[in-house]
């Protein structure tokens, strides 16, 4: 009998291991601190190529928050990246949000620029100056065909 009581304690303990294991998992996994508030912000963006939601958002290089979702304005066809950003970072009304690329083909990830002003963006807002996706497939195009135009001029014709 003593011996299957000790089998049931750690069978208990074993799956509340598990249990706090997928919990910290799914906090740290989704950007969200633990037991730490967030906000929303949004950018627009003539081409958010490559960003993606759960893509990270960085001030200095360090991260700040996640990319909640990117979607289109039917209005005028540009890109809207909704951003979950730290609740303790204060970012100024005149900040800048980029898009930019981890290595040469790497993921992509929101760097917040903060600005000077003195008023700070309030939950919800929209970054109004922003820098988009640079295509690295359509810039090796042009460099191609650029360079095919250019021997092509320099060859005389018979």
């Amino acid at each position: 009998m003593k011996h299957s009581g000790i089998e049931l304690f750690v069978g208990v303990f074993v799956l509340l291991g598990i249990a706090a294991i997928a919990y910290l998992t799914v906090k740290l996994g989704s950007g969200s601190p633990v037991g730490g508030g967030t906000y929303l912000l949004e950018a627009r963006f003539a081409n958010a190529g490559g960003l993606h939601p759960g893509g990270s958002v960085l001030v200095a290089g360090v991260t700040v928050g996640r990319v909640e979702g990117v979607r289109i304005d039917p209005a005028d066809f540009s890109a809207i990246a909704t951003l979950r950003i730290r609740s303790t970072l204060k970012l100024p009304a005149d900040s800048m949000a980029s898009i930019k690329t981890t290595g040469l083909i790497g993921d992509k990830f929101v760097a917040l620029s903060p600005g000077a002003d003195e008023a700070n963006l309030e939950p919800g807002a929209r970054i109004t100056m922003t820098e988009s996706s640079v295509d690295i497939e359509s810039l090796i195009g042009k460099m191609a065909f650029g360079s095919v135009d250019k021997e092509t001029e320099k060859k005389p014709e018979p």
